[in-house]
């Protein structure tokens, strides 16, 4: 008895951590929503195959800047925005320097080839999956170009600022873990659950409509 009940303990903790994870994850869609002038452009929203939110990413600089981070990653689909899955960043000095500062990262597929790759079981940004600095402010005049050389943009929020960023190098794979303790193993694979074949859970139903919000507008041209 006590056997199994430190089992539900470990499992009861190990959701609520990845119910925070997705909550965290929300969070920081609302902050880009509230400032739309340095948001993600329309033209860039409109087009989202794919959004990934990996909240406070660590980094320790010491002889070698390194990054670690864990996040989720929602797609759409032909009724609206996929259940989560959930992946692991990490890699070298990402060109921005935030020493020991926790930095949100967001990574947004721009076309079916980005969607692709977070399909793949690991892919490195800037080898395997082409990779731009993604514009802000509503109307970014560059937003067209870099939609038509990339598969995905990324960009980072740190101290309320939210702006472009070099990720090229970071290495983004899937969790499979995580994925399946979310769901009690019973979803299927990445492919299936991104694709809209898996019902949103109820604990991560406010990340998935705030990202459906905020792009869902952008596509309406609000």
């Amino acid at each position: 008895m006590k056997l199994r009940n430190m089992v539900l303990a470990l499992c009861l903790s190990d959701t609520a951590s990845l119910n925070e994870r997705i909550n965290d994850a929300r969070d920081v869609v609302r902050q880009i929503m509230i400032t739309p002038d340095k948001a993600i452009p329309n033209g860039i929203a409109r087009q989202a195959t794919c959004v990934g939110v990996i909240p406070s990413v660590k980094k320790a600089a010491f002889i070698v800047g390194a990054s670690y981070g864990q996040g989720v990653v929602t797609c759409r689909t032909r009724s609206g925005w996929s259940a989560p899955v959930f992946i692991r960043l990490a890699g070298g000095s990402f060109g921005f320097q935030i020493g020991g500062q926790a930095t949100d990262l967001v990574l947004v597929a721009v076309n079916d080839k980005g969607f692709q790759d977070l399909l793949k079981s690991k892919f490195k940004i800037g080898a395997d999956a082409a990779a731009a600095v993604g514009p802000v402010g509503r109307n970014a005049a560059a937003a067209t170009d870099l939609k038509l050389n990339a598969e995905l943009l990324t960009y980072s929020r740190s101290k309320g600022v939210f702006a472009g960023v070099d990720l090229n190098g970071a290495v983004v794979s899937q969790n499979t873990d995580d994925t399946n303790a979310f769901y009690g193993g019973h979803a299927g694979d990445f492919e299936h659950i991104l694709h809209g074949n898996v019902p949103v859970p109820a604990s991560a139903k406010p990340f998935v409509a705030a990202v459906g919000r905020y792009f869902r507008a952008a596509h309406a041209g609000q």
